[in-house]
């Protein structure tokens, strides 16, 4: 089997990549091991020098990398320069609060001295998808290795430039050899890999099914994940809303990476009182965005990642309309080469349509209208997913307490897109997935919190 970048720009390949037999991905792991023994006994110091050289890299190189993202999945380049950036940032965040996050924590107790410590679990599988193929890996990597773990990563088959790129930056930063590597790897691989005894953990960002087949065999191997699943996130529109303000924060949220985010905006659930002033304004501002070439300098909406996720799409589209919604913008296939599809506006969306039950992974935005505060907050959490959502409202205070106690979802902003940050926990509940990455909280996950007493 090989795998090969396709360019969803032009439909057209430029780059093969011969997949491992099964020897070669055992022999990387045990390597993978050996330099994990050696670098968890490295001091946090060291780790947060090599790590800031990795965040240099990713600066210096910002275009470059962008590139690679245009080519194997249709990032423009604005946004892949972003990208890389942005991973440099969470690199020098690791590397500067790393060892205040895992230092001793003190427990008063009867004994001379009890403390918690947090010590590495060693070799971490990521299984990584290709919609942020530089961002999603680095706010994996950068707490694990700070942690100091080491990680192997099984990417998305239609990113493994990108995938070989990330491995080679840790390597030209100074990280051993072999403390992360990248596995040519087909998915029908991963399962052996969660059995091998030598790999501890597991963290996923991907599909339903994804998740759910690498908790079930993690689970049998009694080891821990992490999963990032899909999302549809409510951005609840109230009454009090300025209209304006409204549409500009949801088109920005809903474009976002051309649509192709487990956190952007997808439910708009507007308040029928605001209703017709929203739905001009946001129409107005989906209808501005340039969707083009990625390599053009100004275009702020490439292709999707690939023809079959834009076939999906525009299903979702049709049979929604067909079933009630209506078409207030796009909707159509382009008539021209690349895997485009249009920023999208849908109107009347209710229960049993596509686009009020699954996930619209790309430029569609399904407007949702409701009677009442207390309707559009029951409408929000009318869903399987629970990763993101916001509150769009007059009243902060108000949007505070929605916001912390009514909607069923791992993150919500008032009055701001749904974005990731370093400093904050990020990730989400119900099938949406478990655990946390970024922040204190998510380098702590793939720790040993190992309780010691001194009597």
């Amino acid at each position: 089997m090989t795998f090969q970048s396709i360019n969803p720009t032009t439909g057209e390949p430029f780059a093969t990549y011969d997949e491992w037999p099964t020897e070669v991905v055992q022999d990387v792991v045990g390597k993978v091991h050996r330099d994990y023994l050696a670098w968890r006994r490295t001091g946090f110091d060291h780790r947060a020098s090599l790590m800031r050289n990795a965040a240099d890299i990713l600066n210096r190189n910002a275009r470059d990398y962008a590139k690679l993202m245009a080519e194997e999945m249709g990032k423009p380049l604005q946004e892949g320069v972003a990208e890389a950036e942005k991973c440099a940032k969470a690199c020098e965040y690791f590397a500067e609060n790393a060892e205040n996050f895992l230092s001793r924590l003190p427990i008063r107790t009867e004994a001379r001295t009890t403390f918690v410590a947090f010590n590495p679990i060693g070799v971490v599988l990521a299984v990584m998808p290709w919609n942020f193929p530089f961002w999603q890996v680095f706010r994996f990597a950068a707490p694990s290795l700070m942690a100091g773990n080491a990680a192997l990563l099984k990417h998305a088959s239609n990113v493994p430039g990108c995938a070989l790129a990330i491995e080679q930056i840790f390597r030209d930063a100074g990280f051993p050899q072999n403390l992360f590597r990248t596995l040519m790897i087909a998915s029908k691989q991963v399962a052996a890999l969660i059995e091998h005894p030598l790999v501890r953990a597991v963290t996923l960002t991907g599909s339903g099914a994804a998740g759910r087949a690498v908790a079930s065999k993690a689970g049998a191997m009694l080891k821990k994940t992490v999963l990032e699943l899909g999302g549809s996130d409510p951005y609840l529109v109230l009454e009090d809303a300025d209209p304006d303000l409204a549409a500009a924060i949801c088109a920005r949220g809903r474009l976002v990476n051309s649509g192709q985010s487990c956190i952007a905006a997808k439910r708009f659930i507007v308040v029928e009182k605001v209703r017709p002033a929203f739905e001009k304004r946001f129409v107005e501002l989906m209808s501005r965005t340039r969707m083009g070439d990625p390599f053009e300098h100004g275009t702020e909406m490439g292709p999707l990642a690939r023809h079959d996720l834009r076939d999906t799409l525009h299903r979702q589209v049709t049979s929604s309309v067909a079933k009630g919604a209506r078409l207030l913008l796009g909707g159509t296939v382009p008539n021209h080469p690349g895997a485009y599809y249009p920023p999208t506006v849908i109107t009347d969306v209710s229960q049993g349509m596509p686009a009020y039950e699954e996930e619209l992974f790309g430029p569609v935005a399904a407007i949702i209208p409701t009677r009442s505060e207390v309707e559009a907050i029951a409408v929000a959490n009318d869903t399987a997913f629970g990763l993101g959502g916001a509150v769009i409202t007059g009243d902060l205070a108000r949007g505070e307490i929605i916001a912390e106690t009514e909607i069923e979802a791992g993150m919500v902003f008032v009055n701001d897109n749904v974005h990731s940050d370093p400093r904050l926990p990020f990730g989400g509940i119900k099938e949406s997935g478990y655990g946390r990455e970024l922040s204190a909280y998510g380098i702590r996950e793939f720790v040993n919190i190992k309780t010691v007493m001194v009597a």
